[in-house]
């Protein structure tokens, strides 16, 4: 996979053994396609028609057109990078959040903790693809919704944990958040129980925004071995400290 956080929790682990993640395995173009359609939702208010379709309202609800929606990417990993380009492409002023300063075409970059608030304020949707470390769990908080415009939106693709759920919880009750699109939880599959299941401003999808593609996944893999069998370095090796 391309995240390994479950791989580096494991108490049995080897610390002498090497962990090697998958970079990209065909995931970037889904996830990208997702987060494209996220954002769209939220832009063009489509949450609201399935309701008026139900009650045969016909009511055209006016948007703002994308040079007025500023999006923020969290994390321009191999993965992020490419969402936050294809959103650039269309027209969205975006900006990324990263660790350490890096430039990317057609992005503005924000680096480290101190630009962080900084990047929420002017970022009307954030999506998150982060990996999970130590420093990312429970990033989107009451702290950071506070931080964004009154009425933004969150979409979270990295993992479960790094949304605290009673913090956004409280924030679409208190209209400091217009919505949310989660496609990873705490537990899953999401107990059907949980209250996300019935929120009527949050839009649930099952862990879906990219498998991972076999085909993609067997080219990256034999050709780490024929690296390994040529004495050179293989391609995505972890750097535990950093979590990825």
């Amino acid at each position: 996979g391309a995240g390994v956080d479950g791989v580096l929790t494991d108490p049995g682990l080897p610390a002498s053994i090497p962990v090697i993640r998958l970079l990209g395995a065909g995931m970037p173009e889904p996830m990208a396609e997702y987060a494209m359609y996220a954002v769209l939702h939220f832009q063009r208010h489509m949450q609201a028609y399935p309701e008026q379709q139900r009650n045969a309202v016909w009511r055209r609800i006016p948007w703002p057109l994308a040079g007025d929606w500023p999006v923020g990417v969290m994390g321009l990993g191999v993965i992020g990078s490419l969402v936050a380009s294809r959103l650039a492409a269309f027209g969205y002023p975006t900006a990324g959040w990263v660790r350490a300063p890096r430039e990317l075409q057609g992005v503005q970059v924000f680096a480290g903790k101190e630009k962080l608030k900084e990047f929420l304020a002017r970022s009307r949707v954030v999506i998150n693809v982060l990996p999970l470390t130590v420093e990312t769990e429970n990033i989107l908080d009451a702290s950071a919704f506070s931080a964004m415009p009154t009425g933004g939106f969150v979409v979270n693709i990295g993992r479960g944990t790094h949304l605290v759920e009673a913090d956004l919880a409280s924030a679409l009750e208190s209209g400091q958040l217009g919505g949310a699109m989660l496609d990873v939880f705490r537990e899953e599959p999401l107990p059907q129980s949980h209250p996300f299941w019935r929120h009527p401003k949050i839009v649930i999808t099952p862990h879906a925004a990219a498998p991972t593609i076999i085909a993609a996944a067997e080219i990256l893999v034999l050709e780490n071995i024929r690296r390994l069998e040529r004495g050179e370095a293989p391609l995505g090796v972890v750097d535990r400290k950093k979590g990825y």
